[in-house]
């Protein structure tokens, strides 16, 4: 059995944390349990009318009160941004603004759908039934790794998101 850093497990956060994967066309929402331990899928939340998704994404906040919301930023293997990584930050930005005081914070998720859509292949899940799937099942690959982050280094992962009003 390993040693468990006391200090690690004391600065663990208790709450339920909600995680979003934002796609084009879906987006992926997870949650976690109260403990922190293990991320389920949510929903799929349709994402070509960026207002209607933004309040039903606020919606999900008030209904799991969530400590803070995950949202996973794409980013190339060599840790990068592009275009896409640049409509997830002003994604988040406006969720940040709509579900104050609920802090957003922007994690990591390079090869989240990767991991997401093999596991979902690996289970028996064809690909045209799972497509709306597996955004929630990216969603849970988000939230699962955040959960990890904070559990192994002590603090929440990846970086806040400021409101700027």
């Amino acid at each position: 059995m390993d040693a468990v850093d006391p200090g690690a497990v004391a600065s663990f956060r208790r709450g339920r944390r909600l995680a979003v994967d934002v796609g084009d066309a879906r987006i992926g929402v997870a949650s976690s349990d109260p403990d922190g331990v293990l991320a389920t899928p949510v929903e799929t939340v349709p994402g070509k009318d960026v207002p209607a998704a933004q309040r039903r994404l606020a919606a999900l906040t008030e209904e799991y009160e969530p400590l803070e919301v995950v949202v996973g930023l794409p980013r190339s293997l060599s840790g990068g941004e592009g275009p896409a990584a640049a409509k997830v930050r002003a994604f988040a930005e406006q969720l940040a603004k709509n579900i104050t005081p609920v802090p957003v914070r922007l994690v990591d998720e390079r090869l989240s759908t990767v991991t997401a859509a093999a596991g979902m292949r690996a289970s028996g899940v064809s690909s045209k039934k799972g497509r709306a799937r597996i955004d929630q099942a990216a969603a849970v690959v988000i939230l699962q790794n955040a959960l990890e982050t904070e559990r192994s280094s002590g603090g929440p992962p990846g970086h806040r998101v400021e409101v700027v009003v």
